[in-house]
């Protein structure tokens, strides 16, 4: 049976990570965000004689880090096929070099620091015949851009599949561990790691001070924004990226396969294995979709719980949760100066759901360009053309919000306002404005449902008792507080009727 607890990924399930309690006025270097970009490139900074501080709205790990599958592959799905598609060979191969570079330190980093991983070999898998040239398009671009893939017609795994490509000698690893030990590496170094306070703004006048939700000001020579998407407008990276939600599950099994898996095909499936001391773990995920726009959260678990007790019957349920992730127009990440910011404002986002190489490369880069220097793959990223296809995936994203922002308000209007039963929230006009109600834990919660950020009306993600942005992605509790940006900013309370 599926536990009955709020969804907690199976690497957060621990006691919180120990940080610092106070910050100063002023640092060299602050970094917005307590996932492994903001560490990582935290502890490089600070290594260089650099003295950082890391401010975390909310927990070490609490986004997306905390709640990735922790799988750490240079064969991502079937990405390298899509970047060509859209980028030209000598930005895929500055891709595949970034990403090799992150792998590369980010393993090497373990084995120092005593990081428990393992190695795996990684597969994109076809279902079926319909997901079979999808899969073998990756293979050959995975090959022509130098990475040693291998044909396989059939996989030691029990459900049905048509060929994959593999790649060996990929890796896999708990995430919270691997950010407990980052935290403490930063601080080791003088560097200074604080959670639970919310950064709110940047004032134009001082682009690289940071205003606080409790009021105070930290100033600081560089800023670097490491928050998934960024929480300042000025680069227009929300109407860039689309923010994906995504589920995954861990079950007790006793032999699950010793491979890290991905579809190719839709509705994607995740599977990998996992340590643990009451014995072997199965971890599926899948089930993706954009940030509030699914009609039910928990129907994507659900499928995601019978495609499992299909496949795997002996399997039984232990922790089940959600992640976000954002992508890019045309598949790659963003990294590098933030507009209006004098040159001293950096930002890293739209990894795609491949967030511990990714992020890892960002960083090793962010650090270099502080310093006045560049990654060799750096330029070629950073300088690449807008092709024909990424402009209409911009005209895309853009059209889907456009409908949302005034569709989702219209139905607003119509909606008779009632009272939600327990787990539920539901959005109906009450004068001039859409108000939440939701019902938690037996108690009542209402909000004005205009998400802080530009206005859009908010839905009610019933898998994790959340309000949820469809337009940009932003999160909030049930009672308005932020879980994720662009926002930042609570909801305004409603009326309770």
């Amino acid at each position: 049976m599926p536990p009955t607890t709020p969804l907690t990924s199976l690497w957060r399930d621990r006691p919180p990570i120990e940080t610092d309690t106070e910050l100063a006025g002023r640092y060299d270097d602050v970094v917005v965000g307590a996932g492994l970009t903001g560490l990582a490139t935290a502890l490089l900074l600070a290594r260089s004689g650099r003295h950082v501080a890391v401010i975390e709205a909310r927990e070490v790990g609490a986004v997306t880090t905390g709640n990735t599958t922790g799988k750490v592959s240079l064969l991502q799905g079937t990405r390298l096929s899509r970047v060509l598609q859209r980028q030209s060979r000598r930005v895929a191969e500055a891709y595949v070099e970034a990403n090799r570079e992150g792998q590369a330190w980010l393993l090497r980093f373990c084995e120092e620091h005593g990081v428990g991983f393992q190695r795996r070999t990684a597969a994109t898998y076809a279902a079926d015949a319909s997901s079979l040239r999808a899969a073998r398009e990756e293979h050959e671009a995975a090959r022509s851009l130098g990475l040693e893939v291998v044909w396989e017609d059939e996989l030691a795994v029990p459900f049905p599949h048509a060929g994959a490509t593999t790649l060996a000698d990929q890796a896999q690893l708990d995430a919270m561990e691997l950010l407990e030990v980052l935290v403490r590496e930063v601080r080791r170094e003088g560097g200074t790691v604080v959670t639970g306070r919310r950064v709110v703004a940047a004032p134009l006048a001082h682009p690289t001070a940071v205003d606080l939700e409790d009021g105070a000001r930290v100033e600081s020579e560089n800023l670097i924004l490491a928050t998934g998407t960024p929480i300042l407008d000025r680069g227009l990276y929300f109407a860039k990226v689309e923010p994906q939600r995504s589920y995954a599950l861990a079950f007790t099994h006793p032999s699950p396969p010793q491979l890290m898996l991905l579809s190719a095909g839709s509705p994607t499936r995740s599977v990998r294995d996992a340590a643990s001391d009451d014995g072997p773990l199965l971890l599926v995920g899948g089930e993706g979709h954009t940030v509030g726009r699914a009609h039910s959260p928990s129907h994507h678990l659900d499928s995601l719980r019978g495609w499992a007790q299909s496949w795997f019957p002996a399997a039984e349920e232990t922790h089940a949760w959600s992640a976000q992730d954002y992508s890019s127009h045309d598949g790659l990440p963003a990294i590098g100066h933030l507009p209006r910011g004098r040159g001293h404002v950096y930002v890293a986002t739209g990894y795609g759901k491949w967030g511990l190489t990714n992020g890892v490369a960002a960083a090793l880069s962010l650090t270099k360009q502080v310093h006045g220097h560049r990654a060799t793959w750096q330029q070629p990223i950073s300088r690449r053309v807008t092709r024909p296809s990424g402009a209409l995936e911009i005209a895309r994203l853009n059209a889907a919000v456009g409908v949302r922002l005034v569709g989702d308000l219209a139905r607003a209007e119509l909606r008779a306002p009632r009272q939600p039963a327990e787990g539920e929230g539901v959005v109906a006009r009450r004068g001039a404005l859409p108000v939440g109600q939701a019902r938690v834990d037996g108690r009542r919660c209402s909000v004005v449902a205009l998400c802080t950020h530009l206005g859009g009306t908010l839905t009610w993600n019933d898998a994790e008792r959340s309000w949820d942005c469809p337009l940009h992605g932003s999160r909030f509790g049930p009672d308005g507080d932020v879980l994720e940006g662009p926002a930042t900013r609570p909801l305004r309370p409603g009326p309770v009727a």
